[in-house]
């Protein structure tokens, strides 16, 4: 019996599957097909040469939310909402990410005006109805959404987060009167206040709602079809998975599906190596991924903004979902030179089809795998173990380009292209880490993905990290983090209170009331007892006067005001460097977080005998620390206990680890690389 996990990346589809009766671990990986991405999931599990009988447990991850959005493949959708507010929307936000940025992007709202309706309806911020809902417009609405052949529609109504009935009572009529149409419902995604935020978050849920429950659907069927009689399950964005079922109805809560399961592995092997500081970083094929674990707890949010950037506020998505900067540099980033001259890497990748030049899938672009192709780390025969083999040729006439754009060589321009997708990663690095305060020399860097081992040595040593790991199965990272997940789920609730004023019962009522909610979501997956479910709770406090908040986690079953302000002035001078002992303190949102513990894949120790080790030698160039002749290692043959110097390079079926001269290799009991 084993549990299976498939990550859907750019350009590879990742599968682990684990065996619970001999702790042996299967890694395969397959060009993801983007016409058909149930294609990849087969052509992977038949390299794996799984038997879906066996398997008891099937968790997913990918992009598909997310590349539906940013590629805006989505359904045409309309937004209903409380007459006075169709241009929510369309108003967002005043404030800017960088104020004096002339070159300040309004983001385009995913519904054009001309699909956003009103009603009349009002509640006030308590949830009384002041005005009722009035049935008769939706008629008329109902007739245009036909006409316009509307797939998706988002309702969002005034201050539902404090009461949802209006709501309830609009997304009934619309199932019964549109039956072949999703319906979103704000309340049911998220029930924190801003209107802009809400209807934003149901609004993208509508959107992406047609694609994700087609391509489940899909999904579900193939497996069947190939025997997996399972429970299935899809990785969520806050770092737990839901039922499949869960998933069609709530597709915004996977928008960064994949790379939250990288930073649960981060965490899990922070805490193997008894690290509690770690900083996680993920390079693919399409993007580099990083996050910040502090005290081994992984930072999750509701403020997470889609396509943010200095001259783009985004797109701002209210459910939880771990804290992970993203940049458009990977393995397939494109080389390229913008209108004044100046050399890019990226955000446009090559992906899985056509691919790197060197693939010889029709690719002409230089990307960054074709560079370290040309600069000896990568091996042209073992790439993927050998099953994609690499043409450096094409690589070098493809980095042609660049090398007559620079006034230099091929092998000079292939170096240029490494430094600046290295530059990148580094300011991605330092801006989750150094640019809130974070001190890197009290972290180690952990690094997953195709390309995490390539660059890992380079990164870690020009951030000041004590130590690099680079885990096992690394280029299947986010897929072995997935087995390693347990299904959970976030309950967020805003209530708005004065300190001063509120009662220790009112406290208990509202975590009692999600609580509750917690044990009915959790009693539909018949595999997991109440036992088993393990809550954490936060409140959101803020100074009068202030818009935002910081949390501060409560234990629920002894709540005492006084320590939770006193914990809130600790953490706020923390995050913002002051605090503020005697104005008025407002409480804002009240979170549940309900895990259920499942059983968790082990890594067996690995061998101490020292057999076989070296596979060969090739010149690399090490960029600034030169050209080096490198012994190549196997890692599977790499002995616990093994110690050696750079310059080295650590071959495995899915990455390659380079260490540069001067640098140090470790390998631990369990197969890890630290790097020093």
């Amino acid at each position: 019996m084993g549990r299976m996990a498939v990550d859907i990346g750019g350009t590879f589809t990742d599968l682990v599957h684990f065996d619970d009766q001999t702790g042996a671990l299967v890694a395969e990986k397959s060009l993801t097909t983007p016409k058909d991405l149930t294609n990849g999931v087969l052509n992977s599990i038949k390299l794996a040469d799984i038997e879906s009988e066996t398997i008891t447990f099937f968790v997913h991850g990918g992009t598909t939310v997310i590349n539906a959005i940013t590629e805006r493949k989505g359904a045409k959708t309309a937004l209903i909402t409380t007459k006075g507010f169709r241009d929510v929307l369309e108003i967002a936000r005043g404030n800017r990410p960088d104020l004096y940025n002339l070159r300040f992007q309004k983001p385009k709202p995913f519904v054009p005006r001309r699909l956003r309706f009103e009603v009349e309806e009002r509640l006030d911020a308590s949830g009384n109805i002041i005005k009722p809902l009035s049935i008769k417009e939706l008629e008329d609405i109902v007739k245009i959404c036909i006409s316009e052949n509307v797939e998706a529609i988002a309702v969002v109504f005034l201050h539902s987060y404090s009461s949802p009935q209006h709501e309830i009572i609009c997304a009934e009529y619309l199932r019964k009167n549109l039956p072949d149409i999703s319906i979103t419902a704000s309340h049911e995604i998220t029930r924190e206040w801003r209107e802009y935020e809400r209807a934003n978050t149901a609004v993208l849920n509508a959107y992406v709602q047609p694609t994700v429950q087609k391509y489940f659907n899909r999904l579900q069927s193939t497996l069947l079809k190939q025997g997996f009689n399972c429970p299935m399950h899809a990785m969520q964005s806050n770092g737990g998975s839901a039922s499949f079922t869960w998933a069609k109805s709530h597709p915004i809560t996977l928008v960064e599906s994949g790379p939250s399961a990288g930073v649960n592995a981060a965490a899990l092997v922070g805490s193997l190596c008894k690290e509690d500081n770690v900083i996680y970083l993920d390079i693919g094929g399409t993007t580099a991924k990083c996050s910040v674990i502090k005290n081994n707890q992984i930072d999750v949010t509701t403020e997470y903004k889609l396509e943010w950037s200095r001259i783009n506020p985004g797109y701002p998505v209210k459910v939880p979902v771990v804290d992970i900067v993203e940049i458009g540099t990977g393995g397939g980033s494109i080389a390229w030179f913008d209108e004044v001259g100046s050399l890019k890497v990226g955000p446009v990748s090559a992906g899985a089809e056509p691919g790197p030049a060197c693939y010889s899938q029709g690719g002409s672009k230089p990307t960054v795998t074709d560079a370290k192709l040309i600069t000896g780390v990568l091996d042209p025969d073992y790439f993927a173990g050998g099953r994609i083999k690499l043409d450096i040729q094409k690589a070098k006439k493809a980095m042609e380009t660049i090398a007559k754009g620079l006034n230099t060589d091929v092998i000079s321009a292939a170096e240029s292209v490494i430094r600046l997708a290295d530059a990148d990663m580094i300011n991605a690095l330092k801006l989750i880490s150094i640019q809130r305060g974070h001190d890197p020399r009290d972290f180690v860097l952990v690094v997953g993905g195709g390309g995490g081992a390539m660059h890992a040595a380079t990164l870690g040593r020009d951030l000041g990290v004590r130590e690099v790991i680079v885990p096992r199965y690394p280029g299947y990272f986010s897929a072995w983090g997935m087995l390693a997940t347990e299904p959970r789920r976030d309950f967020v609730m805003t209530h708005l209170m004065r300190a001063d004023k509120i009662r220790i019962s009112n406290i208990k009522n509202i975590f009692d009331d999600l609580r509750n909610e917690s044990y009915s979501y959790f009693k539909t997956d018949k595999d997991i007892v109440s036992s088993s479910i393990r809550l954490e709770a936060r409140i959101d406090l803020r100074y009068q006067g202030q818009e935002h908040w910081v949390g501060v986690p409560v234990n629920i079953n002894s709540i005492s005001i006084d320590k939770l302000i006193d914990d809130f002035h600790v953490e706020h001078e923390r995050t913002y460097t002051f605090k503020l002992d005697n104005s008025p303190i407002e409480l804002v949102n009240f979170h549940l977080t309900a895990t259920a513990s499942v059983p968790r894949p082990h890594l067996n120790e690995i061998s101490s005998d020292n057999i076989n080790i070296l596979k060969g030698r090739r010149r690399v160039l090490f960029s600034e620390d030169g050209e080096h002749e490198t012994q190549v290692l196997d890692r599977e043959s790499l002995p616990a206990g093994y110690i050696a110097k750079g310059p080295l390079l650590i071959e495995e079926k899915s990455a390659t680890t380079l260490i540069h001269p001067g640098q140090k290799l470790r390998v631990d009991e369990i197969g890890f690389l630290h790097i020093s």
